[in-house]
């Protein structure tokens, strides 16, 4: 019988896994296996504890904390976020997808809250990067592992704001940059840093004490270095333990700039799984929860997404299963992938749990094929 080992081991003999941690789990029943080490070269060996840059499995946990500003009335779904972000109070729309970013006609209605946790707010990628509002993009959205480069909220918005939309608000699903606006609009709403709102309600009660923008110096033993593979073989480092997460970024990034570790991201998962409760005490409503691991998209939408969300829906955060194109879709399965080479996901109708940390940068959309052996072992393990 196939095991996490046995799924690792070929990849960390050959050099292409430095190491990774892994949790599956179903009711009472946990495993979690490391394998490798937090380094090429004679790192440390890697352990349950060590940390990692989650990357885009942040985004989950943003669009969760964006739910507990509607639970707690100050925001609703259909609200326009212009009252909280001004500069995109009069956005414009590309005339067509592919016309220059001065062919412009004006947005058809405001943004909405539930068009940034949907992804629909008309910022963000699509299957095609060479359309020209996208290639504008990539000045705003930085490498994700230089969250030193960015700048900070204020500036970035207004930066924004000069960007025309892709397409008009509700139309399409586009990936990425909604989970930053996300970030900023939970500051603003609360008038907190991000980083403050979310230790106070999110990682405080649940526990997650290892998970933050940053790693303390007193932590930086167990926080992995980061790799992105050479086009001629091999990997080369993309960031140290004492790099770009060292201190707190201007830009604390609502898309993917977390650190975290495999039992962090599972007390998160647990919180969603008890329908927003942890502890005895109630986090998130029942019906944000619902909400969050729901498709809220169109089937015309979930098509022309394919490239990202693979045929599935998405919710707030995170894609949601509703064809089993492959053997670990699940009706439901709750998740999303980080590009530093990181997957969580959770089956609300079963109780499971899979959760994946490598620290091996992707190399596109498409997950890698670790990552797919990992999400076939889970399956069958927690069927």
């Amino acid at each position: 019988m196939t095991s996490l080992q046995d799924i690792f081991a070929p990849h960390v003999r050959d050099g292409s896994l430095p190491g990774a941690v892994a949790l599956v789990a179903r009711g009472d029943r946990v495993e979690v296996e490391t394998a490798g080490s937090a380094a090429l070269g004679g790192g440390s060996p890697m352990a349950r504890d060590s940390i990692f840059r989650i990357a885009s499995i942040t985004k989950p946990i943003t669009a969760a904390a964006v739910m507990m500003l509607v639970d707690d009335g100050r925001i609703a779904l259909d609200d326009p976020v212009d009252r909280w972000l001004p500069e995109i109070a009069k956005p414009v729309v590309v005339r067509t997808p592919d016309a220059p970013v001065d062919d412009v006609v004006p947005a058809a209605r405001p943004i909405t809250v539930a068009d940034l946790l949907t992804f629909r707010a008309g910022w963000g990628f699509p299957s095609d990067f060479s359309l020209p509002a996208v290639q504008a993009l990539f000045g705003l959205q930085k490498n994700g592992l230089s969250p030193q480069l960015v700048a900070p909220p204020d500036e970035w918005m207004a930066h924004l704001a000069r960007i025309p939309l892709l397409n008009q608000p509700g139309e399409a699903w586009l990936y990425n940059t909604c989970s930053d606006i996300q970030g900023v609009l939970i500051s603003r709403v609360s008038g907190s840093a991000l980083p403050d709102f979310l230790a106070e309600r999110v990682f405080e009660p649940l526990g997650m004490t290892d998970t933050g923008f940053e790693v303390p110096a007193g932590k930086l033993d167990r926080f992995t270095t980061s790799y992105r593979p050479r086009k001629e073989g091999g990997l080369q480092p993309a960031d140290a333990p004492d790099g770009q997460w060292s201190s707190l970024p201007e830009f604390p990034s609502g898309a993917g700039g977390l650190v975290s570790t495999a039992d962090d991201w599972y007390a998160f998962a647990r919180m969603l799984l008890a329908e927003g409760v942890a502890g005895g005490r109630r986090l998130l409503s029942s019906d944000a929860v619902r909400q969050m691991t729901t498709d809220q998209l169109t089937a015309a939408q979930r098509e022309a997404s394919g490239l990202f969300t693979e045929g599935q829906g998405w919710g707030f955060g995170g894609s949601v299963d509703v064809a089993p194109v492959d053997p670990w879709n699940v009706m439901g399965r709750y998740g999303w992938v980080g590009g530093t080479g990181t997957a969580a996901h959770l089956v609300p109708s079963t109780g499971a749990v899979g959760i994946l940390l490598t620290q091996v940068e992707m190399t596109g959309p498409t997950p890698p094929a670790l990552m797919r052996d990992f999400w076939r072992y889970a399956a069958a393990e927690t069927a």
